[in-house]
């Protein structure tokens, strides 16, 4: 009989309030919301003394500000956050090389190699943890099981700051309990299908006849079959690697200047392009967002002949790809990110004395940007964007036209 494997979930608890938290101790205890602007923004990350009232991430600022109206509001911190994402992913490398990030907060851990030297698993969760909080001063929390989806639920369900561990034996009366919407993939409409039929409850579905979901469901059926019996056989896959790097913002107003628009993008194209240099990486594909009235999205992408980190040429590609584009509305949001990313000596461009001088300018005008700020060159059709004070750069990262707090962008 194959030996279960171990896997650990680890998820910072309302990492971005949390951090802001941390670093400002008169946001500890209470309400705070993490987000954008009033009226146009979304909630970004919430405290748990703000959750009783019904706020949660991705929620409509203003609807959460109506919930909410004595939250305290700060802009993000993306610095910061990334900062202390390092510090613990760290952390969770000292005990596998098998750490699977999510996004900056959250990663699954394959532990099943390393019960020899650290001991058993729901051991190696709370040693990661305390490390988690001595070192990096925030909480985290942990599920421990013999697969993905189940050391999910696990995690999730010991929030704050705990663990829960669901030895392999116990997974089906752990999760038979639990709502239907616990299984991935469950939104609202499904949930309401599911309810049509008997199933309210991942116990029901993993005693439901397979035939009778994959009649009502199609393949999902045999998927959410598979999870309500705990099932899921997917690898814990690390990968570091930044597959993209992008930059936007929502508008003050919606806005059908061009003008404006390739203004916006320019202000994306050298945000971004600065991000690829600072992580010594260049891109091969740029991709173009645009954000109609309506919140139709759209998205259009080149290729290019040899990869970049200069933002002039990131603009033009952008800028090329917004011409070709037929607005039939005024927009709401516009985006420029860097995709299918490499390292910058992966390929020699065919012109390498053109590359080298472009190299040496950016690289120039990064060393004036991190002595003086970013406003201290920059293109004149961008000025107005690029050489805000700080506090308005911060803002409008988030796309945010006033906060409570206002701090430095670490």
């Amino acid at each position: 009989m194959d030996t279960p494997r171990a896997i650990l979930h680890l998820d910072m608890d309302a990492f971005y309030a949390s951090v802001e938290q941390r670093d400002d101790p008169a946001l500890r205890g209470r309400p705070l919301i993490v987000g954008g602007h009033p009226k146009r923004g979304v909630v970004l990350a919430a405290s748990y003394q703000v959750r009783p009232s019904g706020v949660h991430s991705a929620m409509p600022m203003a609807r959460a500000l109506r919930l909410a109206p004595d939250a305290v509001v700060v802009p993000p911190r993306f610095g910061a956050y990334a900062e202390a994402s390092e510090q613990v992913f760290a952390i969770f490398e000292r005990y596998t090389p098998l750490v699977e990030p999510l996004s900056l907060d959250e990663a699954f851990l394959d532990v099943t190699d390393s019960l020899s030297l650290f001991g058993l698993p729901g051991a190696i969760a709370a040693r990661i943890r305390a490390e988690v909080a001595k070192e990096v001063q925030l909480p985290c929390s942990a599920g421990i099981a013999a697969v993905k989806f189940v050391a999910k639920v696990a995690s999730d369900v010991a929030k704050p700051n705990g663990q829960r561990e669901v030895p392999a034996r116990e997974t089906r009366a752990f999760l038979a309990p639990l709502p239907v919407g616990r299984l991935w993939g469950v939104g609202p409409k499904l949930e309401a299908t599911l309810f049509a039929l008997g199933l309210r409850t991942v116990g029901d579905v993993a005693a439901a006849d397979v035939g009778l979901l994959v009649e009502q469901l199609g393949d999902t059926g045999h998927h959410l079959a598979a999870l309500a019996r705990g099932e899921d056989d997917r690898a814990v896959v690390p990968d570091r690697q930044a597959k993209s790097i992008g930059a936007e913002d929502t508008f003050a107003e919606d806005t059908a200047s061009p003008d404006v628009l390739l203004r916006a993008l320019h202000s994306h194209a050298l945000r971004v392009a600065r991000r690829l240099r600072r992580a010594s990486l260049k891109a091969r594909t740029v991709q173009l967002k645009v954000k109609l009235s309506d919140f139709t999205l759209l998205t259009r992408r080149k290729t290019l002949e040899h990869p970049t980190d200069d933002g002039q040429r990131l603009y033009r590609e952008a800028a090329d790809l917004l011409a070709r584009l037929t607005l039939t509305q005024s927009v709401r949001l516009t985006g420029v990110s860097a995709q299918e990313v490499v390292g910058v000596h992966s390929q020699l461009g065919l012109f390498v004395e053109k590359e080298e001088r472009t190299g040496r300018l950016n690289a120039a005008l990064d060393a004036i940007a991190e002595r003086y700020g970013q406003g201290a060159v920059t293109p004149a059709d961008v000025a107005s964007l690029e050489a805000d004070t700080e506090e308005d750069e911060v803002r409008r990262r988030a796309g945010a036209a006033r906060y409570d707090v206002v701090r430095r962008e670490s």
